[in-house]
């Protein structure tokens, strides 16, 4: 039996967050922090709902500060896309970029949307471990006693996106009624109270994102989809489980740290909810990758 059973958190927790452009003082500092540790341009909404923990949060970030950059972390991450990417080649990827093309997308439109989708597609890694740690430690598990890893620093991450560059986000005001339609079957269908970066970040191509979500929605919540999605779910717990913990930061002090906010109950809901749906979001991202790559 796994570590770790997938489920859905019941009720479902409605996070606390506090967008980038209005975080300040010390929340700005740890979003600028997670963000450059991670190599990433955007403050994914899990690192958010954790950082309104601050407590939480400064001690889970004591197990991931001296390994983000370590060659066993940054192999950890490697090995998790590749699992979502083989398990999503399991699903159906029907090609799009003929169709876009006669529709009018050039060359130039197709890199841009391959390099928003590369950004997910690597950048969720690093949440999606950091969210299966908090969810181990918070149920009382001891993490990084597999293996000591390799704390070789494996050097500044690669860069996905120019630096001081805002990802473009398109919000649901910022949608005509179809957008917004869109969006609410997406929360319905992967039964979100919210809707994450990725999808937003895509919306900026309306008649793409249209075709991209059509292909995958009717096999979201099929058997095989099911089982692809738990397969990502397991691995992020193996590799989680494995990673080099040099501070030896123990269940005990982050369960600590969480009752201290006054709200464990709350704050372990919260992470349970993203360690739900983060593997079914790197699922997501893998198929919309496939739907271009094919």
């Amino acid at each position: 039996m796994p570590i770790l059973q997938r489920h859905k958190p019941r009720p479902v927790p409605i996070p606390r967050t506090v967008p980038e452009n209005l975080a300040a003082g010390e929340l700005a500092a740890a979003y600028a922090s997670t963000k450059a540790a991670f190599g990433v341009p955007w403050m994914g909404v899990v690192a958010m709902a954790f950082a309104s923990f601050p407590g939480f949060y400064r001690a889970l970030w004591g197990l991931y500060d001296p390994i983000v950059r370590s060659t066993a972390f940054r192999s950890a991450c490697t090995e998790l896309r590749d699992c979502a990417e083989r398990e999503a080649a399991r699903l159906d990827q029907a090609p799009l970029a003929r169709d876009l093309e006669k529709a009018g997308y050039t060359d130039a439109d197709l890199a841009a949307i391959r390099k928003v989708i590369e950004v997910f597609a690597a950048g969720n890694m690093p949440y999606l471990l950091m969210a299966t740690s908090a969810r181990l430690l918070l149920e009382g598990h001891e993490v990084g006693e597999a293996s000591p890893g390799d704390l070789t620093q494996a050097g500044a991450p690669p860069v996905l996106w120019p630096a001081g560059q805002a990802l473009t986000l398109v919000e649901p005001h910022h949608q005509d009624a179809s957008g917004r339609a869109l969006y609410e079957d997406i929360k319905a269908t992967l039964g979100l109270p919210f809707l994450n970066t990725d999808y937003r970040a895509l919306a900026r191509w309306p008649s793409y994102f249209h075709l991209a979500w059509q292909g995958l929605q009717p096999q979201v919540g099929q058997p095989l989809y099911s089982e692809i999605v738990t397969a990502v779910h397991d691995r992020a717990t193996e590799l989680a489980m494995a990673l080099p913990n040099p501070n030896d930061v123990r269940s005990e002090t982050v369960r600590a740290a969480a009752a201290a906010e006054g709200a464990s109950g709350e704050v372990l809901a919260v992470v349970h909810l993203f360690q739900w749906l983060l593997p079914g979001l790197v699922t997501n991202v893998a198929v919309f990758q496939g739907q271009l790559e094919n």
